[in-house]
């Protein structure tokens, strides 16, 4: 056997191989969701909870971004996000909302709501 027929013959097996990884790569990277993502309202949302300042921890606020294509699925997410932040901060889901996701005033601006509350251990 020459090294030209053999180098084609091991062609095949080299082949499939990569083939078979670009699939399971492919295929691994169709559900790209995180686990921990929760649907409000049927609809997924962006919501983000960060403290104010580092002095006052257990002042936060919540930017929900989407809140347009379900005001109330956008409301509970926001909570949802503030509990969150508190469990992790404190370990307590006890927050005493300054605008809260009950306000009946709350509407979005540019397409995101903004919520703002103090864990309370």
């Amino acid at each position: 056997m020459t090294a030209k027929s053999s180098f084609l013959s091991r062609m095949p097996v080299k082949g499939g191989i990569v083939c078979l990884l670009s699939v399971g790569l492919v295929l691994s990277a169709c559900d790209r969701r995180r686990k921990d993502v929760v649907s409000f309202d049927g609809l997924y949302f962006n919501s983000r909870a960060v403290r104010v300042s580092k002095e006052e921890r257990e002042h936060f606020t919540v930017e929900v971004r989407k809140a347009n294509q379900s005001l109330a699925g956008a409301r509970e997410a926001g909570r949802h996000s503030g509990i969150s932040y508190c469990i992790k901060q404190y370990g307590t889901s006890t927050i005493d909302w300054v605008v809260g996701p009950d306000e009946e005033t709350l509407i979005p601006v540019d397409d995101q709501i903004r919520l703002e509350g103090y864990c309370r251990p």
